[in-house]
């Protein structure tokens, strides 16, 4: 239960658009995004009212690619890059990939809940960072940033020069409607200083298709984005600019999705709450990602590799998101209510021997 994607069938539009292409023998290049464009500047509008330029989205393969060919076009090797942890793991990777020295500025923990910790950022900013990886919706710890919060980041990275490149790929996947805001749509400043990436894929479930989004909405940063090398703009594939097309219109598909994991989170909770009370789970505001805290449950120093040893349960070791975290795991929900309820029989079985 590690890997960010659901158990769940796929939209039949989107498989029906796939087979279209297969039957058609159309499994050429990307052509025309326009559809794209256009459906996710309409999803935005209704999901977040936030309005968006199509002129100003542009693709490239999968978010991993966006956020480090922008990190690439915005700071030179060297040069410091601000990351969150506990945050996802592949943005420390980015950061090596781009030779930059990574700053973090811990996210403040109360209790189980996790918030943005500004005198941190603050401090970072100060010694000299040019750029800002930020997690929006914040992965793994299920916190979704305020219109303040976001306001307030906004202005300190225009006082310090900073970059900030928001990630906003489990954006779809928060539960209370309208409690997403993204990071580019909180002021004329945020537009200014930050640049979106974005995909369809941990919402409908397309990741293997390889299609993402980078989104700007002040002249500077879309100048940023036009003079990126061409192979980063035409390196979606074409199923994945098809698929995401489709999605973005399968909004029934995506509150079906969500009523699930709404049922899963808590479902979860019952459970550990039912027979491993020593575990600590705050029920996330959006993705299908469970942090939980297992110290209690004495299992190590990487309770990850005990849970599968003896327990036979695969899992993402805390360790990888941060290095406070090595007493963490972090469980994906995104699946049924039985493989939920193994799940946690084998994490108790785990923690008996």
């Amino acid at each position: 239960m590690p890997v960010a994607e659901m158990d769940f069938e796929i939209d039949p539009a989107i498989k029906a658009r796939l087979h279209a292409l297969v039957d058609a023998s159309d499994t050429g290049y990307a052509g025309n995004n326009v559809e794209l464009r256009m459906n996710l500047a309409g999803f935005a509008k209704k999901a977040w009212n936030w309005e968006l330029d199509p002129e100003q989205i542009s693709t490239c393969g999968d978010v991993g690619v966006g956020m480090v060919e922008v990190g690439r076009a915005v700071t030179k090797p060297g040069e410091k890059v601000m990351i969150n942890t506990p945050v996802y793991l592949n943005m420390r990777n980015w950061a090596d990939r781009l030779n930059l020295e990574v700053v973090d500025a811990q996210m403040h923990k109360d209790g189980m809940h996790y918030t943005l910790d500004f005198d941190a950022i603050e401090a970072g900013y100060k010694s000299g960072v040019k750029a800002h990886f930020l997690c929006n919706p914040h992965n793994p710890t299920g916190t979704v940033f305020t219109k303040e919060e976001l306001s307030r980041l906004a202005d300190l990275a225009k006082k310090y020069g900073v970059m900030v490149l928001s990630d906003e790929i489990h954006a779809p996947i928060t539960y209370e409607k309208g409690a997403f805001v993204p990071f580019l749509s909180v002021s004329e400043t945020a537009r200014e200083v930050g640049i979106c990436v974005t995909s369809a894929s941990k919402a409908w479930n397309l990741a293997g298709l390889k299609c993402a989004q980078i989104i700007t909405q002040h002249e500077k940063t879309k100048a940023i984005i036009d003079a990126m090398p061409m192979g980063v703009r035409f390196g979606a594939s074409h199923f994945g600019v098809h698929a995401g097309a489709v999605a973005f219109t399968c909004t029934d598909w995506l509150e079906g999705a969500l009523k699930t994991l709404d049922r899963n989170r808590k479902l979860l909770a019952s459970l550990l709450a039912e027979k491993l009370p020593q575990v600590h789970y705050r029920i996330p505001d959006c993705s299908y990602l469970a942090w939980l805290d297992v110290t209690e449950l004495g299992l190590g120093d990487d309770p990850s590799k005990t849970i599968f040893e003896q327990g036979k349960l695969y899992v993402n070791s805390g360790i990888l998101f941060g290095p406070q975290s090595a007493n963490f795991v972090r469980m994906n929900f995104g699946t049924s209510a039985e493989i939920i309820t193994e799940g946690v029989n084998r994490l108790a079985k785990a923690a008996q021997k």
